[in-house]
């Protein structure tokens, strides 16, 4: 019916009364849904010491408006130098390995994560990645909120030597 709201946008303008939606096919042949496959992934992404990020999704590479996604690999007992992601909420999933975070004024709180968890780091908080494991790499995906790879690396913390062990639970979820 004419006079019904598509439940679609289209960038453009055209006649609602016109429902021959060809005209889109080319249009979504390059604009839409993109594959990046794990061996494409591009390194040229800020880089902390002790990691290796590499970009999978970002505004260079597919035109992203809102997320950065990529990778990051830590090599066994390695850690990385303490950084924060600016404005940004970062995702962190764990693929493979056991991932140690500290974060903090002064590191002084620290958490694990292993296969299949999920890691949630708010804006401008200090943090540093530890792999956990003495002989496996450590795997994660990332994802962040905005199509920019921002990394503030901070190299004038001092850690205390032995951080809270805090235990990332919810009001629902108590820790036993």
């Amino acid at each position: 019916m004419p006079d019904e709201p598509h439940d679609h946008a289209h960038p453009h303008d055209h006649d609602p009364d016109a429902h021959d939606h060809s005209h889109d096919a080319p249009r979504w042949k390059h604009d839409g849904v993109r594959v990046i496959t794990g061996d494409k992934l591009d390194p040229n992404t800020a880089q902390t010491p002790g990691m290796f990020r590499q970009a999978a999704i970002n505004h260079a590479r597919v035109g992203a408006q809102k997320i950065w996604a990529g990778t990051v690999a830590i090599e066994p007992d390695a850690k990385t130098g303490v950084h924060h992601h600016g404005a940004l909420e970062s995702v962190i999933y764990v693929v493979r390995g056991r991932a140690r975070m500290r974060w903090g004024e002064r590191l002084e709180f620290v958490a694990e994560a292993g296969p299949g968890d999920f890691i949630y780091v708010p804006p401008f908080v200090p943090h540093q990645e530890i792999n956990a494991s003495p002989d496996e790499a450590l795997e994660c995906v990332l994802v962040r909120s905005d199509n920019e790879a921002v990394v503030v690396n901070i190299t004038d913390i001092e850690p205390v030597e032995r951080p809270e062990a805090v235990y990332w639970v919810d009001p629902i979820h108590k820790h036993p």
